[in-house]
């Protein structure tokens, strides 16, 4: 029996038995490998020093909840044949293969209205003709098409197994206590309902309503200390400011920068690359062979450019020389942040990194402002059903205790502003 699995030590969920049969052939493809060379939390390992895991060691863990909670679902009597167990195996593993480098920081920047789940359902595709079709099933799953829709709740919901694996593997490497929740207590209170039409769902039995209810609050801890966490947002912008530089140089015929650039980077930088574009196999083969190594790479090769100002954002994010990030009580107006950038262009005039003519334009990669948005719990569109010893079903924040998850359907905005800590800005009025 052993000899059907292959073990994976994974410091989270301990041994990870994969199945020989299909899942071990996609673990070794090119496209899964790459995820190892794609850091989970983006910039966050230069707030987090322990926070090194990569997108490789989450689809492991996404595929390690899925086994365990196709489990738990047949020792209630739902039955799950053995194509049904693998090709949800298979898409829990698959997920997130479409995240390109530095995984959320950039997902935007490279591709123009793009969503990693975009990606990852061309790559799906891709790897399914390599396999000769054994991925149907895992892609009408992934599609939600397949006729029952609670093996698609587990890939994609409010409590699927991506979810409650990154929620415990980011707080476990990033050390913040504050995200550990009882992943094993949810799993065992997942149940299989069926409605009066013989449609299957996932609900939660009414015993793991507190457990579901730290989950919540857990992850609207987690965004704003790790995800959200202002050293990362300032990490965020200072990347995607040389993103914009590096276009700039690139598409006026900057030989030299051209030849200091991963040539899979330089592709998504030289041209306009949209979501409409996935079907055309050289933007796939280019995203699969980009990494974090390839931005990286670049950075260090630009930070001896000629323009001073490229030189310099490249430098302070290879150094982790950040902007201060300010959460400001308002949205500033154009006016006020025109003042503010005219403050910056004068100390890039002073430092000698910009001239007259062109420190007002420099100083829009030096000071930006954006807003960090989250809603805790989406009570409309995904809803969480609690099953009740009764065997009705309450919606999880209608529930006569669900006062803490009401106060979590509501967006949490907050504006910020980011600037380099050089400069001194009144903030009084705004902070």
């Amino acid at each position: 029996m052993a000899g059907q699995f292959k073990l994976f030590s994974d410091p989270v969920h301990g041994f990870i038995s994969v199945p020989r049969t299909l899942i071990l052939p996609l673990i070794q493809m090119p496209e899964v490998q790459r995820l190892r060379r794609i850091r989970q939390l983006g910039v966050g390992h230069l707030v987090f020093p322990g926070a090194e895991h990569t997108r490789f060691g989450h689809a492991l863990g996404a595929m390690a909840l899925m086994q365990q909670t196709l489990g738990t679902l047949s020792e209630k009597g739902t039955e799950i044949a053995q194509e049904e167990q693998l090709a949800a195996l298979a898409a829990a593993l698959l997920h997130d293969i479409g995240h390109g480098p530095f995984s959320h920081t950039l997902e935007h920047e490279l591709i123009a209205d793009f969503h990693h789940e975009d990606m990852s359902r061309k790559l799906l595709d891709q790897l399914n003709a390599r396999v000769d079709g054994a991925l149907d099933l895992a892609i009408h799953i992934f599609d939600n098409t397949y006729e029952r829709p609670f093996f698609h709740q587990l890939v994609s919901s409010q409590l699927d197994m991506d979810r409650l694996d990154y929620l415990r593997r980011d707080s476990f490497f990033a050390g913040v206590a504050e995200g550990s929740v009882g992943v094993d207590r949810i799993i065992k209170t997942l149940h299989v309902h069926q409605t009066e039409s013989g449609t299957e769902h996932i609900v939660i039995e009414a015993k793991g309503r507190y457990a579901v209810e730290n989950f919540l609050i857990a992850r609207r801890l987690m965004y704003w200390q790790v995800y959200m966490h202002k050293t990362v947002l300032a990490g965020d912008q200072l990347l995607r400011a040389i993103l914009r530089r590096a276009r700039v140089h690139l598409r006026s015929g900057d030989s030299a920068l051209r030849k200091a650039t991963s040539p899979a980077f330089r592709f998504f930088l030289e041209q306009d690359v949209h979501r409409t574009d996935l079907d055309n196999p050289a933007v796939l083969d280019a995203f699969c062979a980009l990494d974090d190594t390839d931005v990286l790479y670049s950075l260090k090769q630009w930070m001896g450019h000629s323009d001073r100002v490229f030189a310099d954002l490249c430098r302070r994010f290879v150094d982790r020389d950040f902007f201060r990030v300010t959460f400001l009580a308002e949205t500033p107006s154009p006016d006020q942040l025109a003042t503010w950038r005219s403050h910056v262009a004068d100390w890039l005039r002073t430092n000698d990194l910009s001239s007259t003519s062109t420190a007002e334009n420099d100083a829009t990669l030096y000071l930006t402002f954006d807003e960090s948005r989250h809603k805790g719990y989406k009570e409309a569109s995904d809803s969480i059903q609690l099953l009740e010893r009764t065997g009705t079903l309450t919606e999880l924040s209608s529930a006569e205790e669900g006062l803490g998850i009401r106060a979590l359907t509501h967006f949490e905005v907050k504006p910020y502003l980011c600037s380099p800590k050089d400069v001194t800005l009144d903030l009084s009025d705004w902070t």
